[in-house]
């Protein structure tokens, strides 16, 4: 626990004097929230809230791209350890080779969880009205940690396996898009063919429908979906990068 708690402090001191990345985490969904509530609500609320505001159906959205933002700036920052020499000086130390990741996924949750508060906040500034009791929040935050962790294993496992920075572009493609193919923006039903039946079936969108669920006090059909999306993810991640960090630095 002490080298993890000292990778978690050199990742927390990493991230203050990269203020990029601060953005990229924090900055960037809150814009994201800005403009479609400003530019496309008043559109967008007619066919998918038309009952009430479509801040309410979008921040579960700009939630699931904070922490998608986030992970790619994890899997920028560990392709930076990797490349310039930082991991192979740590193998030769008396560190546990687990510790270095784990501060990285650490730091990585902390940062994603102040940019959800922030977001939240300034979704309630907007008109955002959530409905949730004390117990939904706790399970929102619960899966917000937990996709937090599948999307950043993901992440490590990508930054450890790219040979540049540059090789990192098609998880960040991934994980900006995917959100636009799903229940993020506008409800599934509204989209056409392929794209709606791959909308249905991809994980973002059960995940999403989820926190909306959980913050608008509505039926929470999709939260097993949800959770076995995310543990799987997790796993994955996870076995991919133990993996990926226990080869031989030589190959």
């Amino acid at each position: 626990m002490t080298y993890t708690a000292t990778m978690v402090r050199r990742n927390v001191k990493h991230s203050l004097r990269n203020p990029s990345a601060m953005v990229m985490t924090i900055a960037l969904p809150v814009v994201l929230l800005l403009l479609f509530v400003g530019v496309f609500g008043g559109a967008l609320r007619l066919g998918v809230a038309p009952q009430g505001e479509y801040v309410n159906y979008l921040v579960a959205g700009i939630l699931l791209m904070t922490v998608g933002y986030g992970s790619t700036t994890t899997a920028m920052a560990v392709n930076r350890d990797m490349t310039t020499g930082v991991i192979n000086r740590f193998r030769t130390m008396a560190v546990p080779r687990s510790s270095l990741l784990a501060g990285h996924v650490l730091g990585s949750t902390a940062r994603t969880v102040i940019s959800v508060v922030l977001v939240v906040g300034v979704g309630l500034l907007l008109g955002f009205r959530p409905t949730a009791d004390p117990l939904r929040w706790l399970a929102l935050l619960g899966l917000i940690v937990l996709l937090t962790l599948a999307l950043t294993w993901l992440g490590v496992a990508v930054g450890l396996a790219a040979k540049t920075a540059e090789g990192t572009s098609p998880f960040v493609f991934v994980v900006q898009v995917l959100p636009f193919l799903s229940s993020a923006f506008v409800p599934p039903d509204s989209m056409s063919g392929v794209v709606r039946w791959f909308a249905l079936h991809e994980p973002f969108t059960p995940i999403t429908d989820t926190l909306r669920s959980l913050m608008l006090d509505m039926p929470v059909d999709s939260g097993v979906a949800a959770v076995l999306w995310c543990v799987g993810l997790a796993l994955a991640g996870y076995i991919a990068a133990r993996a990926l960090f226990s080869r031989d630095p030589s190959n």
